[in-house]
């Protein structure tokens, strides 16, 4: 084998959980390996050492497609599997493989709360995309890569933070499945620890309004402040993530942090909890179960479509600070 292409188009999250199999692909097989993905998301791509070419596309598949079929690949590795990649196979006319989606499976967990879905992450999923290729999963987990360039000092946000600081995620594409501002703020102002508020710029405005609505001494509100590579380097330095379900969930992941995730109205069962290697698994997943509307999506809404929103409004705040204050505690 001596040259493969990896597609996967998007997003952030989706991306990082394609490394493992990156990673086995270059590692086992030696190969020169390529990666098909999104314009904004190429230089997550890039920054992979297990990469050696990647190919950005945008709305003009026709030009991307010309340059792909002069590669001569010998194997296509689609983990995007989708009309757009289906394309791309069929165009280039190579040898393929791709993963059980469980598509029919999720509508089944929405629709009609019957859940067939197997106890598999998309991550082990992802491997069956390469099992006929011989290539196995090495169980290191994730990988993020920060250039040098985009480390961030904390010290320059505020000096408490060398002593350790909570990092907690805010955002996420969608609105059911972010935890609401009081929530967030009740957790903070439970915690002892200075806390760095985390999320993109579409974030910024909630940051601030937790920010102005807490008693918490120490909270700072990193959302919109920073680049993706930026925001991954305070979580690396963060000694416990909370975090919605959202592409910073799995950075965190990838450098193996103790993990509290918040789930509202999608589920860990979808397969896209925090894969972490059997040695460093201290993941926690905080979520309202019992909920006969739940899950009411496996990507999510702009509002609750029952208005009450019980899956994020009645989550155990007590139960969350509690894992956070033992999880400093082991720091100290």
């Amino acid at each position: 084998m001596k040259k493969v292409l990896l597609i996967r188009f998007s997003s952030i999250g989706d991306i990082v959980l394609t490394t493992p199999v990156i990673r086995a692909i270059k590692q086992q097989l030696n190969c020169e390996l390529h990666v098909l993905t999104k314009l904004q998301y190429a230089d997550l791509s890039r920054n992979n050492p297990h990469v050696d070419k990647v190919y950005p596309l945008d709305d003009k598949l026709q030009e991307v497609l010309k340059e792909l079929k002069a590669e001569e690949y010998d194997h296509i590795v689609d983990l995007q599997k989708n009309f757009r990649s289906l394309k791309v196979r069929k165009h280039l006319g190579k040898p393929s493989t791709s993963f059980p989606k469980m598509n029919k499976e999720k509508w089944m967990l929405v629709n009609l709360k019957i859940n067939r879905l197997p106890r598999v992450h998309i991550v082990d999923r992802y491997f069956m995309a390469v099992k006929a290729l011989g290539v196995n999963n090495d169980g290191q987990g994730l990988d993020f890569f920060i250039p040098a360039k985009d480390e961030i000092e904390t010290s320059s946000l505020d000096k408490s933070l060398l002593k350790g600081y909570v990092g907690f995620v805010i955002g996420s594409r969608h609105e059911t499945k972010m935890l609401p501002v009081p929530k967030v703020v009740e957790i903070i102002d439970k915690m002892d620890f200075p806390v760095v508020l985390l999320g993109g710029t579409e974030d910024e405005k909630h940051g601030e309004e937790i920010k102005t609505l807490s008693a918490h001494k120490t909270v700072i509100n990193a959302c919109g402040q920073f680049s993706i590579n930026q925001s991954a380097s305070l979580v690396q330095q963060a000694d416990v993530i909370i975090t919605n379900d959202t592409g910073l969930m799995h950075i965190a992941a990838a450098f193996k942090k103790p993990i509290i995730s918040i789930w509202g109205n999608t589920v860990p069962d979808f397969g896209m909890y925090p894969y972490l290697p059997l040695n460093d698994d201290i993941s926690f997943l905080a979520e309202v179960e019992g909920l006969r509307c739940r899950p009411c999506s496996k990507l999510g809404f702009k509002k609750c479509p029952k208005t009450h929103f019980n899956c994020m409004m009645q989550q155990d705040v007590d139960a969350i600070v509690k894992i956070v204050d033992g999880l400093m505690d082991e720091k100290k």
